[in-house]
Formats: structure tokens, C-alpha cells, sequence
């Protein structure tokens, strides 16, 4: 007896483990509306390059270089134009500068003194910003404000080197990235602790997943507390208080619920040859041959030479061979309904490469016999 009622506990427990396994936390599906982030952009110049910078012929290097030095207090003799002819002439060289736009990402809760990671791309002939350090550069959002402030040393890993005539290339070495590179200098206004309804926007529009999070935090707090406005968007019945809000939140965010099952979609990137299934994929009954032909064309030089006392001259002949292939390739059947598995195998078989699947998936798809979305990137 003591046994039998072992194993129920035992098999109760499998259960709730596999239900729970397929259960995702409400912050992996959904994220709250005010903390989006903003994007942030800006110039700046990057020095200490190895010679690899934009040189003379990318005038406003030469132009940010006076502007700075004005700056800081070093005069610069003679007007703008004096100093770029100087820096196309020879006489100031820029070749250690790099002239670069610089993003990052604003989180929706930043506070000024918080560090943001930036980007650095070069914009003009620069071969390579390994080693440099970007100076002071201001970022601004769309509204033309400054928000944060970059300067720092340059994590450039790409490698371009080149010598008699050989070249190798590892990476992008004109584009880097300073992790913490900028300080937040402005906060974006934000209504999370001012609005009455908080929003939460489902990543992924689905109304089997938004139903199914409403229907768990209603069941938690009580009738009324979320409202579905459409397959995105829930509206949640928040304290006031702001130490509530956020205790309120930090519960919601870690419910577990069991999301809607993802549409069927192929996604297929032709350019590496990559084919990504999901698991919901189905094939109506089709049947499907694939194969190429190979045609191999053969030229062999030969000399006709004219008959005896015929006092004729050796003409030069080209003999050319054609030869087409067409390889062997079996048919294979998909019955109506077959599923991922099914069609892995059924392709493996007949020894498809990613390009001929590829090939027939397209073409499933054009027949009408595949149940999903191709997506071709």
C-alpha cells in the first residue's frame, strides 16, 4: 500500500514537472510599455590609429580636428580653409584620425551616471580603428537633446592586413564597440509611475498567448485586474502607491503560463544555405523529384595536315565534346499531414544538399502543398 501511494505521488509530481516545463515566465513573453528604449546617435573623432586613419582626403576630418583644437584652446593660424588646404598639402597629417558615428541604445529606465554600451563605426576612409581611443562625442535622441556622453578606448577585434599582393581579412575592423562607453547624462520622461493602468505588449502578437496571460493574472488578483486590448496589448489595474506598483509588477512578470504554440513557418537564408523548420509544419500530400543536370564541355586542339603534293598548309582544328549528365534521383511521397520528422527524413534520404532543399521547399510551397510561411532572408 505504502508503494502504491509512492508511485501516485511519484506520477503526480512527473506531471506538474512536464506542465510546468512547457510554462514560460510572463517576462519572457511580454515586456511593460514604458520601458522601451530609445535610440541615440552622434559624431566624434577617434585618435591614436596607427596610421590607418582617414589621411588628406576626407575634408571634414580635417575640419573636426580645427573645431576641436579651437576648442580646447590651441589656436589654429589662418581660417577653416587655410587648414584643410594645409591638411590636403601634406603639412598637417590626419592619418592617425578617424572621423566616426557613434550609437548606443537608451534603456527605459535609465538615470543619469548609469554607463550604456556605445558602437563606433568609421565614416570615411579609415582602413581600421584597432587601437584608438574616441573622444568626448555627444549623443542625441530624436529630439535633438543630448543624452549621455561617450569617450573610451576602442575594443576593435577585426583584423585587415595586406602584403604583395596578398590580403587577409578577419572581422570588420572599422566598426568597434566600448562596453560602458557612455555616460547617461538625461533620463527619458517616463509615465510608469504616473499613469492608473500600467500596458504590457506581448512581443510576439498572438491572442492564444495575450488570453492565456490575462486569464492567469485575473486568476491571481482577482476579476478585472488585466484587460486584453487587442492580440498585443494588455492593460493592468496597478497600485498607486509606487512601492506596491513595483512589488505588483515584480509578481506579474514571474507568473508561469503556457503560451499559444508559434505558427507554422520555414524560415530559409539562401545566402548560407541555412533552413530553420518549426515544429508545426505540415505538408499536404505531394509528391517531389529533384535533380540537376550537369553538362561538361570538352575542347581538344588537333593540326589537319593536307595531303601529299598537295601543297596545301596545316590548319589548326578544335574538336569540342558535350557530355550531359543527369543523375538518378528516386521520387518520394509525402502523405497528407506529415510532420516536421517525416519530411527530415523523407530529404535525407535521397541525399538533398541545403541548396536543393531550399529548391523544394519553394516549390512546395508554389504547389500550395506546404502549410506554413516561407520566409526567405
Amino acid at each position: 500500500m505504502h508503494i502504491m501511494k509512492t508511485l501516485r505521488y511519484l506520477m503526480i509530481g512527473l506531471l506538474l514537472a512536464s506542465s510546468n516545463a512547457m510554462a514560460d515566465r510572463i517576462k519572457d513573453l511580454a515586456s511593460v510599455a514604458a520601458m522601451r528604449s530609445n535610440q541615440l546617435i552622434g559624431y566624434g573623432l577617434v585618435v591614436g590609429l596607427q596610421g590607418t586613419g582617414d589621411g588628406v582626403d576626407v575634408n571634414f576630418t580635417a575640419q573636426s580636428m580645427k573645431t576641436l583644437l579651437y576648442r580646447l584652446g590651441v589656436a589654429v593660424e589662418g581660417p577653416l580653409a587655410d587648414f584643410e588646404t594645409a591638411a590636403s598639402t601634406g603639412k598637417i597629417d590626419v592619418k592617425n584620425v578617424a572621423a566616426v558615428m557613434v550609437t548606443a541604445e537608451l534603456p527605459g529606465f535609465a538615470k543619469p551616471g548609469q554607463k550604456i554600451d556605445v558602437n563606433v563605426a568609421a565614416i570615411g576612409k579609415a582602413s581600421s580603428l584597432r587601437g584608438g581611443v574616441l573622444l568626448l562625442s555627444n549623443l542625441r535622441g530624436v529630439d535633438g537633446e543630448i543624452y549621455a556622453l561617450a569617450q573610451g578606448s576602442l575594443n576593435a577585434t577585426g583584423v585587415d592586413s595586406s602584403s604583395a599582393g596578398s590580403k587577409v581579412a578577419i572581422g570588420v575592423p572599422t566598426s568597434s564597440r566600448i562596453p560602458g562607453g557612455a555616460t547617461v547624462e538625461r533620463m527619458v520622461n517616463n509615465p510608469f509611475d504616473r499613469a492608473e493602468r500600467v500596458l504590457l505588449n506581448v512581443r510576439e502578437a498572438d491572442f492564444t498567448t495575450t488570453n492565456a496571460i490575462v486569464s492567469a493574472i485575473n486568476e491571481r488578483f482577482g476579476d478585472d485586474v488585466a484587460r486584453a486590448l487587442d492580440g498585443v496589448s494588455i492593460s493592468l489595474q496597478a497600485p498607486q502607491d509606487q512601492t506596491q506598483r513595483v512589488a505588483f509588477m515584480s509578481m506579474v512578470e514571474n507568473m508561469d503560463v503556457n503560451p499559444g504554440d508559434p505558427p507554422a513557418r520555414v524560415v530559409v537564408n539562401a545566402k548560407t544555405g541555412t533552413v530553420v523548420i518549426s515544429r508545426n509544419v505540415r505538408v499536404s500530400a505531394a509528391a517531389v523529384t529533384h535533380g540537376t543536370i550537369t553538362v561538361s564541355i570538352s575542347t581538344t586542339n588537333e593540326v589537319s595536315q593536307p595531303g601529299p603534293f598537295s601543297q596545301g598548309q596545316p590548319v589548326a582544328v578544335q574538336n569540342s565534346t558535350i557530355e550531359v549528365k543527369e543523375p538518378n534521383k528516386p521520387m518520394f511521397l509525402f502523405q497528407p499531414g506529415v510532420d516536421l520528422r517525416q519530411i527530415v527524413d523523407a530529404v535525407n534520404q535521397v541525399g538533398a544538399t541545403p541548396s536543393a532543399l531550399i529548391a523544394i521547399l519553394e516549390a512546395l510551397k508554389s504547389s500550395g502543398s506546404l502549410r506554413a510561411e516561407l520566409l526567405v532572408i
